[in-house]
């Protein structure tokens, strides 16, 4: 299966969360992390097939956008498999294996 990897940047905390809850509500995909990189800006990781990413992170868009600031919404169809070995992103098992 094709797996995209999604991501949502907002600029508070409680946005993010907002955010994370309307991914997984909206389409079946799995929520990997999430990054507090300072200053406020908090990131979440989405990841699941194409569709259900871009859906996801439409719908994160638009609910975080109610609580607090978007920062950066971004989806990467298909991520290099050495995108994953270098940074697992929640595929640290797969990445293992993986070509080499």
């Amino acid at each position: 299966m094709a797996e995209a990897l999604g991501m949502i940047e907002t600029r508070s905390f409680p946005a993010v969360v907002e955010a994370a809850d309307a991914a997984v509500k909206a389409a079946k995909v799995e929520l990997v992390s999430y990054e507090k990189t300072g200053g406020g800006y908090v990131s979440i990781i989405v990841r699941g097939d194409v569709a259900a990413v871009k859906a996801a992170c439409d719908a994160a868009q638009v609910a975080a956008g109610r609580i607090g600031e978007i920062v950066a919404v971004h989806v990467i169809a298909r991520p290099h498999w050495n995108v994953d070995k270098v940074m697992p992103l929640g595929r640290a098992t797969e990445a293992a294996a993986g070509k080499e």
